[in-house]
């Protein structure tokens, strides 16, 4: 068993901006609340944050394709434990690293805005890292990685890695790499190259498909966000 603690912190953008149709992305609703409720069955204390403490929630992520069962029932249960985390976010400076074992970034398209930009997120995760913790994204959730360093090399930590996340082509499918490129903000795979790791992917846009390279764990899509935080927990428990 892992002598770090037994917490995980999962990360949550504050971003927000029209992208389907007009309507707002933000929070990908699933890609925290699987690892939420993959990291609470293995008995983690488990924590949400975001930059500004604000979250608004992705519109395609409550349509029933992505958002039905026991998963729509827990978001829209106000007063349950997910959802008073969620609405009820700590500031970002508050949080010590150091006291978790596993960080996890969950997404939503409007991750690409501020996870390259958020300075106390990014601290977060460089803290679970150098003490030897998992650091962990799904799908948009790797835009999180140039800021998080390595002091040993000085490079992110997914220099000379191997990672996964949303697809480009995923991007062209949706119908929106238009207004995404308009934030002016690299893709997943672009970041990939920028930061000197590996992107690969699985064949289908929306195949369950993740990458464990050592201390680093990345999922590729909302479909992943299980598998993910499973695979994170298996690294955990081998540390």
């Amino acid at each position: 068993m892992s002598p770090l603690p037994r917490r995980a912190i999962i990360a949550v953008t504050s971003a927000t901006a029209p992208l389907h149709n007009g309507n707002p992305t933000g929070l990908f609703i699933s890609e925290a609340l699987h690892p939420f409720q993959d990291f609470k069955a293995a008995g983690f204390e488990v924590d949400l944050v975001s930059e500004k403490g604000t979250y608004v929630p992705d519109w395609l992520s409550q349509t029933p394709d992505f958002l039905h069962g026991d998963d729509k029932k827990q978001w829209e249960d106000l007063s349950g434990e997910f959802r008073q985390k969620l609405d009820n976010m700590p500031a970002v400076n508050t949080i010590d690293g150091s006291k978790y074992g596993i960080f996890y970034a969950s997404a939503g398209h409007a991750a690409l805005i501020d996870y390259p930009h958020a300075k106390g997120l990014q601290k977060i995760a460089t803290d679970v890292w150098v003490q030897g913790g998992v650091v962990s994204a799904v799908c948009h959730g790797e835009a999180i990685f140039p800021g998080v360093i390595d002091p040993e090399t000085g490079k992110s930590i997914i220099a000379g890695k191997t990672i996964t996340g949303f697809t480009t082509q995923g991007e062209y499918d949706m119908h929106i790499m238009e207004p995404i490129r308009s934030w002016g903000e690299p893709l997943i795979d672009e970041w990939a190259e920028k930061l000197g790791a590996k992107y690969v992917r699985a064949d289908g846009v929306w195949d369950d498909f993740h990458i464990v390279d050592g201390r680093v764990v990345t999922g590729m899509n909302p479909q992943s966000a299980h598998s993910t935080a499973k695979a994170a927990l298996e690294v955990f428990e081998k540390l």
